[in-house]
């Protein structure tokens, strides 16, 4: 929700694209002021807007560093509508939400806006990896350090009676799965059978499935949650790394653990490495902007931005097409 209104973001946005497109259709700078309230710093500029749906957890680049780089690069005023990365999908195959671009967090959203016929072509940009961070204020707090020190195994702290853990619905967002897809990989790998149910419980567990993580965690209201390792930055969390094998970093994530699966609401879901994919939506209304954008993603300057924000290169990931 954006401050100020009652109307979900995705009917804003739709709303204000459809205003947008009238002005592009008629050519009128002078229109676009008008009609927005454009200042004048921004008119002298010449900017022209560029709407971005994307995950979440990509929102503080786009409204920050990647605003301001575009903004003198490509003379674009970026408009970022994130949510969870599922949620944005549907939002745009089901048109309550227009964009030129959008980029999720694996390739299982872009995959639904694609073969919805909405993009063709989504490619690469970055990666992340997941992490455990913790709250200092936990009474476990000794015992989570310990572990981020490796001097304790995190796995079986987090079966401490009384640990408190927060995640999101894993039904509208990869990274609320990722937390399960890594207890299981955990589970394999030191050979934990009931790891899973021990540490996460059911699938849609409502004692951890609770809004306003973040903020629990800050508190020490929630003791231990996961995050992608981009996040912990701004948090200034501690947090505890986990194994490549465990983390969601490595490409071959899938082809290495064929048989781990998660079924939720009758969709069937796989473990995905962490990239991030940007593409191309069809019926964008600055196709052009787009299209610039998209390749100054993937440029030199772009990539930079991402190493300075903790996100990891692309690597080897492949561009994924409908």
């Amino acid at each position: 929700m954006s401050q100020g209104s009652d109307r979900p973001n995705g009917e804003i946005l739709k709303r204000h694209l459809s205003r947008r497109e009238l002005i592009v259709r008629g050519g009128s700078l002078m229109g676009a002021a008008i009609v927005f309230g454009v200042p004048g710093h921004m008119l002298a500029q010449g900017l022209a807007v560029l709407d971005v749906a994307s995950a979440g957890s990509i929102r503080p680049m786009l409204e920050g560093a990647i605003k301001t780089a575009i903004a003198q690069d490509l003379k674009l005023d970026l408009h970022a509508h994130a949510e969870g990365a599922d949620t944005v999908a549907q939002s745009i195959v089901s048109e309550a939400l227009r964009a030129d671009v959008f980029i999720p967090v694996t390739a299982g959203p872009m995959l639904t806006v694609m073969h919805a016929g909405k993009a063709e072509t989504g490619e690469p940009i970055a990666r992340t990896e997941l992490v455990l961070v913790y709250s200092p204020k936990s009474r476990f707090a000794p015992q989570l350090e310990a572990a981020a020190g490796g001097k304790a195994n995190w796995w079986e702290v987090l079966q401490e009676p009384g640990m408190r853990i927060g995640r999101g619905n894993p039904a509208a967002d990869p990274g609320a799965r990722a937390i399960l897809f890594a207890m299981m990989l955990a589970a394999k790998k030191y050979n934990q059978p009931n790891l899973v149910d021990k540490v996460v419980g059911p699938t849609l567990n409502p004692e951890q499935i609770i809004p306003g993580v973040q903020a629990g965690l800050q508190s020490g209201a929630i003791d231990v949650s996961a995050s992608y390792k981009i996040g912990v930055g701004s948090s200034k969390l501690p947090y505890i790394t986990l194994p490549k094998e465990i983390n969601l970093s490595s490409l071959n994530v899938h082809t290495e653990n064929p048989e781990i699966s998660l079924s939720i609401g009758g969709r069937t879901y796989l473990p995905d490495p962490l990239v991030y994919y940007a593409g191309l939506l069809k019926g964008a209304a600055n196709p052009v902007g787009a299209s610039a954008f998209l390749s100054w993603l993937r440029g030199a300057e772009a990539q930079a931005l991402f190493l300075q924000h903790q996100f990891d290169a692309p690597g080897e990931a492949s561009a994924i097409h409908a």
